[in-house]
């Protein structure tokens, strides 16, 4: 057997979700250092760091200059499947057995590992296919693309209108902000306005259809919106 499937016989759960982390913050248009990459995996950097070694001698991930990381061919091909199976967890354990949309991506990260191929193809045929998650991530392999349109929700001014197309993976490790964002009705296909902008205290004041929602401009930086106008 080739290097590439022994690498993917081998993989572990934790190296999974650090090629996952990658590859959506480089899909993103996020640069991943270490310091990031360790904040987002909840780790200190040394931590961190010695697995990006790991990865990088393993041909998941090269290292430039700058010393930002970039998954590699084989490693962006891993990062793929593994992405696919967590939104497509994400959607099954949503769509079909009910769990809410703030529970399920945490719910995903323990599901996803157990997927198999075959398991794979049933959950794709019983959902129809879907092309995003339900936080509006696309899915790969599923045909869904990020819409080149969506900005920041904190680049709009005040009395602009929008509608949510996706919540950033690294707003969704934050489980109390999500169910914050879930009870301010603030999910991908909800239309808002700004109802108010203050720069000097990091904060946006968002209108949903029921409710006024209170953000940190650095929370909205990563909920990207169609403006409407």
């Amino acid at each position: 057997m080739g290097r590439k499937g022994t690498l993917e016989r081998k993989l572990t759960s934790t190296v999974e979700d650090y090629l996952q982390a990658i590859y959506s913050l480089q899909m993103e248009g996020e640069a991943v250092f270490c310091a990031r990459l360790a904040r987002r995996m909840k780790v200190a950097a040394p931590t961190a760091w010695a697995m990006i070694q790991r990865m990088a001698r393993d041909g998941l991930v090269a290292l430039d200059h700058k010393k930002s990381v970039h998954l590699t061919e084989e490693g962006e091909q891993l990062a793929e499947k593994i992405v696919r199976r967590h939104r497509l967890a994400e959607r099954f354990l949503m769509d079909v057995l009910g769990l809410g949309w703030a529970e399920c991506h945490e719910e995903a990260h323990r599901f996803e590992h157990a997927i198999s191929p075959r398991l794979e193809e049933r959950i794709v045929a019983l959902l129809g296919n879907p092309t995003h998650c339900p936080h509006g991530s696309p899915i790969p392999g599923s045909g869904g693309t990020f819409d080149p349109e969506l900005v920041p929700l904190s680049s709009l001014r005040e009395g602009q209108k929008a509608i949510i197309g996706f919540i950033s993976e690294e707003l969704e490790e934050d489980l109390p902000l999500l169910h914050y964002l879930e009870r301010g009705q603030l999910m991908p296909g909800q239309t808002i306005t700004v109802q108010e902008v203050v720069p000097s205290s990091d904060l946006i004041i968002i209108q949903s259809s029921s409710h006024q929602v209170p953000l940190a401009l650095r929370v909205a930086e990563k909920i990207r919106v169609r403006s409407l106008f």
